[in-house]
């Protein structure tokens, strides 16, 4: 059984959860009714029970997601109230919404929502705030490298890099490993420091900075880096003090010498590189 919040705002998996549904589902965007979805979370090793009881650890609100409840007495709408009442009494029960149970179909986690009351004793589910919406900005693209102007004299070394066709494309190699593992990349929020990717997992959240190799002395594109991302990760922790932080430094390619993961290591940072992005 779970107890308390176990789930860290993340649902990972359906393995082992018992659960119940809400009405039918909108699975993949094909409406899908209460016995299949039982089949569906069998196959994925969940129990599935008919009603809300203790032995549940995850409701799946189905029908009613864009609608208004009208009638608190209906099946879909107590489920949500009894889940409710046993989070405010110490034993979190997850709920996720159609997205979300397709998602764990597919072995990819689903964010747990909020529930909140809306009167007379109803209760609808919302999306959490991530766990680092005041760090993190939106989602986060990659971009056309640009051109530096002729005439430019002051050498920028960060805008340089940034300007790189090899830099945007290890940018792309972070997104796409990221996906897999369903999360996404975002950008940094206004006023903090301009990192290059963010990403959160549970009440951890990740700062990137992302250094191209080419065209540049290796040991000096390191030692940028691990400057910046230090920097980055004391400003953000001075400002956001409860946060778990985790600065990470992302090459290109692995770097030629080995020492830089150790130092890396040392300063609090970790070092990865593409195509498999170790450690992440």
């Amino acid at each position: 059984m779970l107890s308390g919040r176990t789930c860290q705002g993340t649902v990972r998996s359906l393995i082992g959860h018992t659960i119940c549904f809400t009405g039918r589902v909108l699975v993949d965007g094909e409406w899908t009714v209460r016995s299949r979805c039982a089949e569906l979370a069998a196959d994925r090793r969940a129990v599935v029970k008919t009603d809300f009881s203790r032995k549940v650890t995850l409701v799946v609100y189905g029908d009613l997601a864009s609608k208004v409840v009208t009638d608190s007495r209906r099946a879909y709408s107590s489920k949500l109230v009894d889940a409710d009442a046993s989070r405010h009494g110490g034993r979190h029960v997850c709920v996720v919404d159609a997205d979300g149970f397709s998602r764990l179909l597919k072995r990819r986690p689903a964010p747990c929502l909020e529930l909140r009351r809306s009167g007379a004793g109803r209760v609808r589910p919302v999306a959490a705030a991530p766990a680092g919406s005041e760090i993190l900005g939106g989602p986060l693209r990659v971009r056309r490298p640009g051109r530096r102007p002729s005439g430019d004299l002051t050498l920028d070394m960060n805008r340089l890099d940034k300007a790189t066709a090899a830099h945007e494309a290890t940018v792309g190699a972070l997104l796409a490993h990221l996906s897999r593992q369903g999360i996404e990349g975002r950008t940094h929020a206004p006023g903090t420091p301009a990192f290059d990717a963010g990403w959160s997992r549970g009440a951890d959240v990740f700062i990137a900075e992302v250094k191209s190799l080419k065209g540049a002395r290796e040991d000096q594109q390191i030692r940028l880096g691990i400057g910046q991302v230090l920097d980055y990760a004391h400003q953000l922790r001075t400002a956001h003090p409860g946060r778990r932080l985790h600065p990470i430094l992302v090459l290109e390619k692995r770097p030629v010498d080995p020492r830089w993961s150790s130092l890396a290591r040392s300063a609090g940072i970790r070092l990865t590189w593409a195509p498999g992005f170790p450690g992440l």
